[in-house]
């Protein structure tokens, strides 16, 4: 994974210390980090039925706190098991950034293209619950326009050239820049991607990682539709929500946008990241209208 500069350095002897400090009921439990492909926050198990996480970046703070809050709100009217947090780490001598200890949640995240219909249908149902909320939060970080996003896709198009078939990503985002935009505004998880969601026995048993959570145009969460399914789970979750060409267009749009800016810059530094956005790729791409003959 890539480095930056201002990134925290943070081992599990510092999720220790911070225990030792804070939470001293926890103190003499293992501490081991958790493989993941995430670019926002490092997650440690603390024993076996809790996890803390720690901000890797300054820019990841603000969602740290935001995310606290936000599951105590949205938790009790949602259909599926989300995180719930258990302690609110705050700054300390040797890490200057709050945290948080949440339960942790069992299940595997689902693979890219073998995700069973029952499991469409299942977050489909979250989506739902989300957007039946009284949309009266903070505005979410994505669920805008996708005009605003263009300079940036445009930027990252030009990066892949020679590496895949710009000339068909760009058929695709030039089309979806004439579809005309919504003013809805609902609740959105915003990063429904495979390693914010864990399976059980193919159905979708939990939802995790609110940090990109808010109120804005809930296009955004179309986005598994193609970061995860298959033809059947996608049909199946277009009909569940009920999705009309306009905006299953826009969906596909914005999944594309994403998976855009990750390559270039994941290429050589996140495989897990980088095979994810090209998967995303091909069935977008898959899903052209077929051209016509000359």
């Amino acid at each position: 994974m890539r480095m930056h500069a201002d990134e925290f350095d943070i081992t599990p002897e510092l999720v220790v210390g911070l225990l030792a400090t804070q939470c001293p009921q926890w103190a003499d439990r293992p501490v081991r980090r958790v493989a993941s492909s995430g670019t926002e926050n490092a997650l440690f198990r603390i024993g076996d039925d809790l996890v803390a996480r720690l901000p890797r970046l300054p820019r990841a703070i603000d969602a740290i706190i935001a995310e606290r809050d936000l599951l105590t709100r949205l938790a009790p009217h949602l259909p599926v098991t989300v995180p719930e947090p258990v302690h609110e780490g705050t700054p300390a001598a040797g890490f200057a950034a709050p945290w948080s200890v949440y339960r942790w949640l069992d299940g595997t995240n689902p693979v890219e293209g073998s995700v069973t219909v029952p499991f469409a249908r299942d977050l489909a149902r979250f989506v739902l619950a989300l957007r039946e909320i009284e949309p009266d939060g903070p505005r979410a970080g994505r669920g805008g326009a996708l005009a605003a996003r263009d300079s940036y896709v445009r930027a990252a198009i030009a990066e892949l050239d020679g590496r895949m078939d710009t000339a068909a990503i760009t058929e695709v985002w030039d089309a979806a820049l004439l579809l005309p935009d919504t003013d809805e505004v609902a609740w959105l998880h915003g990063d429904l991607s495979p390693g914010n969601l864990l399976t059980h026995d193919g159905r979708l048993a939990a939802v995790i990682d609110f940090g990109t959570t808010g109120t804005g145009n809930p296009t955004v969460d179309l986005i598994p539709a193609w970061n995860l399914m298959g033809p059947d789970a996608r049909a199946a979750f277009r009909a569940e929500l009920a999705v009309d060409d306009v905006t299953w267009e826009r969906g596909r749009a914005w999944a594309l946008s994403i998976a855009l800016l990750q390559l270039p810059y994941y290429w050589d530094t996140n495989p897990g990241l980088v095979a994810n956005a090209r998967y995303v790729v091909d069935q977008v791409l898959s899903a052209r209208p077929a051209r016509p003959r000359t």
